[in-house]
């Protein structure tokens, strides 16, 4: 059983650094990403992630003037099927302050993981090797992943 099969008909939290590294097609991980996309678009599995994602990805692109990527990333991220972006409302603020307080997780990864939680995710997916336990939720590691079917 691969590991995309106990996700199927579920939602998952999604990090911003497994979008860049599809998007980009980064070398290292495209490969074990490809197979989750393609359930994604085809709606097998749900993903969730926070407007705090928008900020992150747009970042470089801005800095190095690539208009064509920060057009692409905006418009995955707020035009994808089967993807909800959700906002930092108060009552994520306030699950990320407990989560930060609970486990020590900087703000940002606090907000993401508070976003999955709000979306009901089952799964977060990450590359974060310091995010090792969220509540209620099954911690996707990439590099953990590298490699399994």
């Amino acid at each position: 059983m691969g590991w995309l099969d106990p996700l199927r008909n579920t939602v998952v939290g999604l990090d911003t650094a497994p979008l860049i590294y599809f998007i980009e097609k980064n070398p290292t991980y495209y490969g074990t990403l490809l197979p989750f996309f393609e359930v994604v678009h085809n709606g097998g599995i749900q993903v969730v992630t926070s407007t705090l994602t928008l900020t992150e990805v747009l970042v470089l692109p801005y800095r190095s003037g690539n208009q064509k990527l920060a057009f692409e990333y905006t418009k995955i991220l707020l035009n994808s099927p089967n993807l909800t972006i959700l906002p930092v409302s108060n009552s994520i603020a306030t699950a990320a302050a407990r989560v930060r307080a609970a486990y020590g997780y900087k703000s940002p990864d606090a907000i993401q993981i508070a976003t999955a939680q709000e979306g009901n995710a089952k799964a977060f997916l990450t590359n974060d090797s310091s995010l090792k336990s969220i509540p209620a939720m099954q911690v996707l590691q990439l590099d953990q992943l590298r490699g399994k079917p």
